[in-house]
């Protein structure tokens, strides 16, 4: 495997930053304006708030020699929040290895039910791991407005094979 999945750790912060930036600005410019794309990841250093998030949930980051290429993250109560791979590392099995790892930390921990809200870009990969579209919904955040997916999921209807040695 060219790339490991580890826990996130503190220092870790500004190259997830760096990864949500360019995940948003460039991954997803087939489904959302440039306008859009500046108000959802503004550039700039990571706030002390979005730190903040990151060390409340279970993170997972994907690296390769080093380099933080992806990360995925999943509240206590079972929302997953964040979910972002380096646009070159796309379709390259970063996000659904980072998935898997997630959902076998969320049932060991006794998670049953997952939800999310989901891109444009992101609805897709969550359906084909069996996420169902709960109703779309428009936000609108400094004057632009977002279509999203709110998704949920019953872990318990699906089986895992998941081995991470």
């Amino acid at each position: 495997m060219p790339f490991r999945i580890r826990p996130y750790h503190r220092d870790d912060c500004a190259a997830c930053r760096a990864v949500f930036v360019q995940s948003v600005r460039e991954g997803t410019a087939k489904h959302y304006t440039l306008e859009q794309r500046a108000v959802w990841a503004p550039l700039g250093p990571p706030t002390p708030a979005f730190c903040q998030k990151l060390e409340d949930q279970q993170v997972f980051v994907a690296t390769h020699d080093g380099e933080i290429i992806g990360f995925m993250s999943l509240t206590s109560a079972g929302y997953l929040d964040l979910a972002f791979v380096l646009p070159r590392w796309m379709g390259r099995s970063v996000a659904q290895t980072l998935y898997e790892r997630l959902v076998e930390w969320a049932l060991d921990h006794g998670l049953t039910h997952l939800r999310t809200h989901a891109s444009h870009f992101a609805r897709p990969f969550f359906a084909r791991n069996g996420w169902t579209v709960d109703h779309p919904e428009t936000v609108s955040r400094d004057g632009q407005s977002f279509e999203r997916f709110a998704m949920s999921i019953d872990l318990r209807r699906f089986a895992f094979n998941l081995d991470y040695n």
